[in-house]
């Protein structure tokens, strides 16, 4: 995965070539050209196709469906009912926030949390699995947000199923 093609390659030294006004036009053409396809432009976004592809194309995983946009920390089910929140880390010693159930701080809320670590080129490097009993002891409180998150250090990493490593 985190291996450039040759249409890859191709497209970033066409990148490089232009100048910053043709840049912008280009970076507008496409945001809204992913719009119209459905496609996120986001990085939770993107890590989150990115993770659901690899889950869908790996034997032995489980195949996992987008659930519906709304849905509070559940981003991916499997066909057998299994929750799945999927948190994305480009440039980032944490993941994004979790948002407890209001009325018990300690409901499940999900069956696994995986944390998607990206490249530079934005091409999956890492993908952790954390069962909901891991995520429960490896878990941090932002009393800013009120809500959970992950420090992705290796130490707390490892307490994870490391599913994809390319790093």
């Amino acid at each position: 995965m985190g291996t450039r093609s040759k249409a890859d390659a191709k497209v970033h030294l066409e990148v490089t070539s232009l100048s910053d006004e043709e840049l912008v036009h280009c970076r507008a053409a496409l945001e809204v050209e992913m719009r119209k396809r459905g496609l996120g432009f986001s990085v939770g976004q993107i890590g989150e196709s990115l993770v659901i592809e690899h889950f869908k194309r790996t034997p032995g995983l489980p195949k996992l469906l987008r659930s519906p946009i709304g849905t509070k920390n559940v981003d991916a089910l499997s066909r057998n009912g299994e929750r799945y929140s999927i948190k994305t880390v480009w440039n980032a010693k944490k993941t994004s926030t979790i948002y407890p159930d209001p009325n018990s701080k300690e409901k499940q809320l999900f069956e696994f949390l995986i944390i998607g670590q990206l490249s530079n080129d934005m091409a999956l490097k890492n993908i952790y699995e954390f069962s909901w009993e891991q995520f429960a002891e490896v878990r941090s409180w932002d009393k800013r947000m009120n809500a959970w998150y992950i420090g992705c250090s290796t130490k707390t990493l490892e307490k994870g199923k490391r599913i994809l490593a390319q790093s």
